[in-house]
């Protein structure tokens, strides 16, 4: 055999090694900039690689269906019913918020306060300019301008949406239904994953949107103060998101299926939300390397979490994860 070639063919099977080494997930963007922290110090520390890719939780659900990778990533939780006719696991990674970024040009970050009634308008398409009353009354002291609403939703099949139509479904029952895909109505644009949402609300003014808090904090986006279901307008901040994650409750029993929106307390942020990991029943190797390195952020990513605006979960929650991990065989 040639040099040349047998260069070219030990290339390849380098190329390919590497990659069967490497744990491969897809799925959710809302936790995608923690996972990306998380495989970062976890490949610094242990010299193992992962790799996320953030496309959205419908392609994450449907990627490890089709088993296209080793876990997939779900803000929307699958009922048992549907994990056991998928022949899937599932158990939660981390606490995230939804918050409402706006760009109002002379409105700052945190001035605009949002009524559940002027929520439920904006995103239902009855309210369609900045200065509407139901706005107006709640921000006396706020320039409204006379401009179009422009609202800004996710264009891919979306757990970040799923949890966002659940909370308005809690506002508006007869209205709003939760959905990964809604039929929004008004005056739409739409962007795929919260990057993309996130990038239209920046660049558009008079814009709003719902985004993970993370994207918010990374671009240095306006978000409003939000009503809570105790009447109280919150500001989104990690200590109003640790107060809502309080009233979480979990089981393993159900494979952790929990919607933790619309969250009972005085100081609780009214739109919160887990992410959740899938995996296939049979690959079990696979997903002992998975719950190892979840295990891994679980012991020593609490401070990125928090340092990115996300809410680790409770240790009595990890504890139960751990537990179930020892149930199917994988730890």
């Amino acid at each position: 055999m040639k040099l040349k070639n047998l260069v070219a063919l030990i290339a390849v099977a380098t190329i390919t090694t590497a990659a069967a080494d490497q744990l491969q997930g897809r799925g959710a963007s809302f936790p995608g900039p923690i996972y990306k922290s998380w495989i970062t110090q976890y490949n610094t520390q242990t010299g193992e690689r992962v790799n996320y890719t953030p496309t959205g939780s419908g392609d994450g659900i449907k990627s490890i269906k089709k088993r296209m990778v080793d876990f997939g990533g779900s803000d929307k939780p699958l009922k048992s019913k549907k994990l056991t006719k998928d022949k899937l696991y599932m158990f939660p990674s981390v606490i995230g918020s939804i918050v409402l970024s706006y760009n109002i040009p002379g409105i700052k970050d945190a001035e605009l306060k949002l009524s559940e009634k002027a929520i439920a308008g904006i995103f239902s398409g009855e309210i369609t300019h900045w200065d509407d009353a139901a706005i107006k009354s709640v921000n006396p002291d706020l320039k409204l301008p006379h401009e179009k609403l422009t609202v800004v939703v996710r264009a891919d099949k979306s757990g970040t949406t799923y949890n966002f139509t659940y909370y308005l479904s809690k506002l508006d029952s007869r209205v709003f239904k939760a959905s990964k895909k809604p039929n929004w109505k008004g005056n739409i644009i739409a962007g795929k994953s919260n990057a993309g949402v996130s990038a239209n609300i920046e660049q558009t003014k008079y814009s709003i949107g719902y985004i993970e808090y993370s994207f918010k904090q990374k671009l240095g986006l306006s978000a409003a103060q939000v009503q809570n279901r105790e009447g109280r307008y919150i500001t989104p901040t990690l200590k109003s998101f640790q107060d809502a994650a309080k009233h979480a409750t979990w089981t393993p029993d159900n494979n952790f299926y929990a919607l933790i929106a619309y969250p009972k307390g005085k100081t609780s942020y009214p739109i919160v939300a887990a992410t959740f990991i899938l995996l296939a029943k049979e690959q079990t190797e696979a997903n002992k390397k998975v719950a190892k390195f979840f295990d891994f952020a679980y012991k020593n990513g609490d401070k990125i979490a928090t340092d990115l605006g996300y809410v680790p979960l409770p240790q009595e929650t990890k504890d139960m994860v751990r537990e179930y991990w020892k149930k199917i065989g994988i730890k």
